[in-house]
């Protein structure tokens, strides 16, 4: 039984994303989700594909992580080897040899979900506790009260106003109407949904993307954005009720969502919207 790391081509994207939809179960502990690498299909297939490593034990893909950026390796494991041993120690040996390909030198960081024995054993490897973050979910069996703000599915026409609401969102976003354009076009945005709100002068006040696993299982907000001029009107918890109420239409069993802790905005705008915080969550940081 050997377990080795690879990576991706583009034409095993589908294959890598079709494993991770399976993976996504009710209840589970807040994971890597198909909607993030179809978020990060915004750079498009190839840069997807760079971005991702797979761990193989007999051809079966039994763990795989997607690099967002240089430094920060988000990580998950099928759910039947979540504590295996020979797993966890394979994926700590890999990313914490910069020669591995993996992750390089310096200070970098892995997500990986809370269950995750490769958790204990970075610790035990002198990885220590970085950032918290916030996971929230809300259950879609339940009924999600009305908006009361005016929201639209959004396609191609209106991706400059997409980008735009998200540039005024997110300070040093660099977000265009073009990567929008390449996101829609990969086969991830089939289950996918992006929307923005309007106030009653016809201003774009809010928007967010959401992301189906498929029926029954969690569908993922990421990302959910206000505009900064739109502030302190209700926008953000009305764009997160349109968001769980576009997921539960796509079929998803739950809308899950998560926030660094310190983005306390963002913490009490999830909480008004009826969403269930869940316990902290922490990356694994190596210093050097």
């Amino acid at each position: 039984m050997t377990t080795r790391v690879t990576t991706v081509d583009v034409g095993g994207l589908d294959e890598v994303v079709g494993v991770l939809r399976e993976w996504q179960i009710e209840g589970a502990p807040m994971q890597l989700h198909p909607g993030d690498i179809g978020w990060f299909r915004r750079f498009g297939a190839d840069a997807a594909a760079k971005a991702l490593r797979t761990w193989r034990r007999d051809g079966r893909i039994v763990a795989l992580g997607l690099l967002d950026g240089t430094d920060l390796l988000r990580l998950t494991t099928a759910p039947d080897l979540r504590r295996d041993d020979e797993l966890a120690s394979r994926i700590v040996e890999d990313v914490d040899d910069p020669g591995r390909g993996v992750l390089g030198k310096g200070r970098v960081s892995v997500e990986a979900p809370a269950d995750a024995l490769v958790r204990d054993t970075l610790a035990e490897a002198g990885w220590s506790v970085g950032e918290p973050w916030s996971p929230f979910r809300r259950k879609l069996a339940e009924p999600v009260p009305d908006p009361a703000l005016r929201v639209e599915v959004i396609g191609p026409d209106r991706a400059e106003q997409r980008a735009a609401v998200q540039r005024a969102s997110f300070d040093g976003s660099t977000f265009t109407a073009d990567l929008w354009k390449t996101m829609a076009d990969g086969p991830q945005y089939a289950d996918a949904r992006c929307l923005i709100g309007y106030d009653s002068e016809d201003a774009a006040v809010a928007a967010v993307t959401v992301w189906s696993a498929g029926p029954a299982r969690p569908g993922l907000i990421e990302p959910l954005g206000v505009h900064r001029d739109h502030r302190g009107h209700g926008h953000g918890r009305a764009i997160t009720l349109a968001a769980a109420i576009a997921l539960r239409d796509l079929g998803s069993s739950s809308a899950v969502v998560c926030t660094p802790t310190a983005n306390l905005g963002g913490v009490a705008t999830y909480r008004s919207a009826g969403f269930e915080l869940l316990p902290d969550q922490t990356d694994l940081t190596r210093d050097a």
